[in-house]
């Protein structure tokens, strides 16, 4: 058994065996606890609705294999003698394993949570699709922000003066970036303020679309000829926005005119006429009907009614119906829509007024 009493590096190989061993036996003992914690509470989620449970199952269930190793590798070394520096690397390596998983443990618990809250709150509610990417983003940040410094902590560096010292550099980075930073403030301001949300139809200028996707920097809409309209935040909010998706209802205005030979009697009429065409047709409510006045060519009229849905195809498939529907009862009435006339009146000179004219202008 000499061979178990040969050194190397500064230990038996009794006592390499028997490190090797105590690191197998926690590996395992570590995955077997990991195992039945998960079961544990999976059964415990099973019993309830909400996603919180739920997002612990998953984030277990993403235990890394480092963490593990990393673990057990440093309980096997305790009954080693190592080198300070390689006592304090494998400290290091190990804490850096723990705050490595533990980050992927809350990040993906996070996640899951608001995912789960998005899609619960999304067949309701298109503010939660816009405001998922921001608390994402801002709950990644917070996360592994603190994984690192807690990791700087406890390597050693002195995280006041970094604090500090990204303080100052974060000012001169702000400058430089301002317009990116303008842009990520817009995008928390969409998502508090809520002027429109995803699946609304703007116009912003003389560009339409309806909204894809409001991201951090940029929003994304879909216009009608089928192209991606893409608007920096701040700009769109310094743009005057009109929002189709917050219409409640739509108000139709139309106007036709009739020929000037068209009997007094029909002329009254006609108002009556309109309002039945509208009133027969679903989701209308009729609000007025004139004789707006004298035309060049035509007697005019003006008619509003009110849609009371706002989706523009039901629109026009109103409009087309009353349309139809007057055609059809002017025919029947006998009252003939006006197109643009001219009447030219000619005059016949007779020789005398030639010679009366012609004395006239020798005078």
């Amino acid at each position: 058994m000499e061979i178990l009493d040969h050194t190397w590096l500064g230990n038996p190989v009794r006592n390499w065996l028997v490190a090797l061993g105590v690191a197998a036996v926690a590996a395992a003992a570590l995955h077997l606890v990991v195992k039945v914690l998960l079961a544990r509470v999976q059964r415990l989620a099973s019993r309830t609705d909400m996603p919180y449970d739920d997002a612990v199952v998953g984030a277990l269930r993403g235990t890394r294999w480092f963490f593990v190793i990393a673990v057990a590798v440093r309980l096997g070394s305790r009954g080693l003698a190592l080198p300070d520096l390689a006592d304090v690397w494998l400290d290091r390596i190990v804490l850096f394993a723990v705050l490595l998983q533990v980050g992927l443990w809350v990040s993906s618990w996070a996640e899951q949570v608001l995912d789960a809250w998005r899609r619960h709150r999304y067949a309701d509610d298109a503010e939660a699709l816009s405001s998922y990417n921001l608390f994402r983003y801002a709950a990644l940040v917070v996360v592994w922000g603190s994984v690192v410094l807690l990791f700087l902590d406890n390597a050693g560096v002195d995280v006041t003066a970094l604090v500090a010292g990204l303080g100052v550099g974060g000012i001169a980075i702000a400058l430089a970036i301002q317009s990116i930073l303008g842009d990520l403030f817009a995008s928390l301001s969409i998502v508090l303020d809520k002027p429109f949300l995803v699946g609304d139809f703007l116009i912003v200028d003389d560009k339409m679309g309806t909204v894809e996707s409001i991201g951090l920097k940029t929003t994304r809409l879909r216009s009608l000829s089928g192209e991606q309209l893409v608007f920096a935040n701040s700009d769109l909010l310094k743009s005057r926005i009109r929002n189709y998706g917050r219409m409640e209802e739509r108000r139709a205005v139309f106007a036709f005119g009739v020929v000037y030979g068209t009997d007094p009697a029909k002329l009254r009429a006609i108002p009556g006429i309109v309002r039945e065409a509208i009133e027969a047709q679903e989701n209308t409510r009729f609000d007025r009907s004139h004789f707006k006045g004298f035309g060049d060519s035509s007697l005019d009229f003006e008619t509003v009614y009110y849609m009371t849905v706002p989706d523009y195809n039901a629109y026009m498939d109103v409009q087309q119906a009353i349309n139809l529907a007057l055609f059809e009862r002017f025919s029947e009435e006998g009252i003939e829509f006006a197109f643009p006339t001219r009447t030219v009146y000619a005059e016949a000179v007779g020789p005398r007024r030639r010679e009366a004219e012609g004395d006239g202008d020798l005078g």
